[in-house]
């Protein structure tokens, strides 16, 4: 790594370091953000050097993203793509067991996959090397080194073209719109506070909420009295009506739950 990147990690270390306390609360503040959908969407970053890898996530951080996941070599990011689906995919070139580009057209080829954005991050600027990322699928292509401010501009540029009204997980699907909820394409009835859960969770994989934080988004701008052991209640109805899916649902000791990621 280049002595100017080495300083603009630190640089940027620094400014997270300053802001921990909002990145730290970030999913509480979110559930009422109107930008919700872009700063709550699933991004992976696929990048085999760690200090460079740290790099991305620092910035997304900083800038308000939280639903962040990593890989180091592509074997390892194409099973987190099928068990996390995310919903943009930073993707080096360079990477171990499986390049970028193969990785790419493998993601392209999938009919469950096909549709995550891949923004291809990598030193190969050449053109060919570029005609081959968009060849492969890539929806961009960014050199590095790159500028923070045009990676995020790019970024939030392309999640904006997602449409954040339906959400899936494994054999769980979402329609925000027409508030459906389906397992394998069998629709289930949920409780206006069943379904909130399983949105919340359902949109930020992995991430976990503690019951007043839950108990914050159910009560919303309403107000109404809820105790905690209601959010128990009910995850343990929502559980049961998940079926085989229901074991998903983490608990986590002495904070809440979570949606495996």
């Amino acid at each position: 790594m280049s002595s100017n990147f080495s300083a603009y990690k630190h640089a940027l270390t620094g400014l997270v370091l300053i802001n921990f306390k909002l990145v730290n609360n970030i999913t509480t503040y979110l559930m009422y953000n109107k930008n919700m959908d872009i700063f709550g969407a699933k991004i992976l970053i696929v990048e085999d050097e760690p200090q460079i890898n740290r790099l991305i996530e620092l910035i997304l951080l900083s800038d308000g993203f939280y639903n962040i996941k990593k890989s180091f070599d592509g074997a390892e990011a194409l099973e987190t793509i099928k068990s996390a689906k995310p919903d943009l995919i930073l993707l080096d070139v360079m990477l171990p067991s499986l390049d970028g580009f193969s990785l790419c057209k493998k993601i392209k080829k999938d009919e469950y996959l096909k549709n995550i954005q891949v923004i291809m991050l990598t030193a190969k600027k050449m053109e060919e090397d570029i005609i081959n990322g968009f060849e492969s699928g890539a929806i961009d292509y960014i050199s590095k080194p790159f500028s923070n401010k045009i990676l995020l501009a790019r970024v939030k540029a392309h999640l904006k073209n997602i449409n954040f009204s339906s959400y899936s997980y494994q054999n769980i699907k979402i329609d925000d719109a027409k508030k459906v909820v389906t397992i394998d394409n069998k629709e289930i009835e949920l409780t206006n506070f069943e379904y909130k859960i399983l949105k919340i969770f359902v949109s930020n994989v992995g991430v976990a909420f503690s019951r007043s934080q839950l108990l914050s988004y159910l009560r919303g701008d309403d107000g109404f009295d809820i105790s905690e052991r209601a959010i128990d209640v009910q995850i343990l109805n929502l559980r049961r009506k998940l079926g085989n899916i229901s074991s998903s649902i983490e608990t986590i000791r002495g904070l809440g739950y979570r949606l495996k990621g």
